[in-house]
């Protein structure tokens, strides 16, 4: 599996981030870098616990992070979930999170098929 290929699974823009980043090697170390971020098992804590303030910083965190690495898809699902949460509070989350634990969930099971690949075929 190629890094292309990988993007082509989780709904990314390949030629976005390699714009950026200009080299199959710097995208694959942040790529790879991505499921080890706590940011994910912060938001759910957080918004288990009924922290908004952490669950709004966990969400944003993923969406940065996703911005800059081309992951379109988790990148507008946890976007919706950032501005629901923004105004400080917790109510209607549940209308949002489902999209991102599916979206982070493709993405993370992608990145680890692409990591588990021959060297050769990256």
């Amino acid at each position: 599996m190629t890094i292309r290929e990988c993007y082509e699974m989780i709904g990314g823009d390949y030629d976005g981030v390699i714009g950026r980043l200009r080299s199959d090697r710097l995208v694959q170390k942040f790529v790879l870098k991505f499921p080890a971020d706590g940011s994910y098992e912060l938001l759910l804590r957080s918004i288990g616990e009924g922290n908004a303030q952490e669950a709004f910083r966990a969400a944003h965190t993923i969406k940065g992070m996703c911005q800059n690495l081309g992951f379109t898809a988790l990148e507008r699902s946890s976007a919706a979930l950032t501005e629901k949460l923004r105004g400080g509070g917790l109510e209607g989350y549940e209308a949002y999170l489902p999209a991102v634990k599916v979206d982070y969930t493709r993405t993370v099971e992608a990145i680890a098929m692409y990591a588990a690949a021959p060297e050769e075929s990256r």
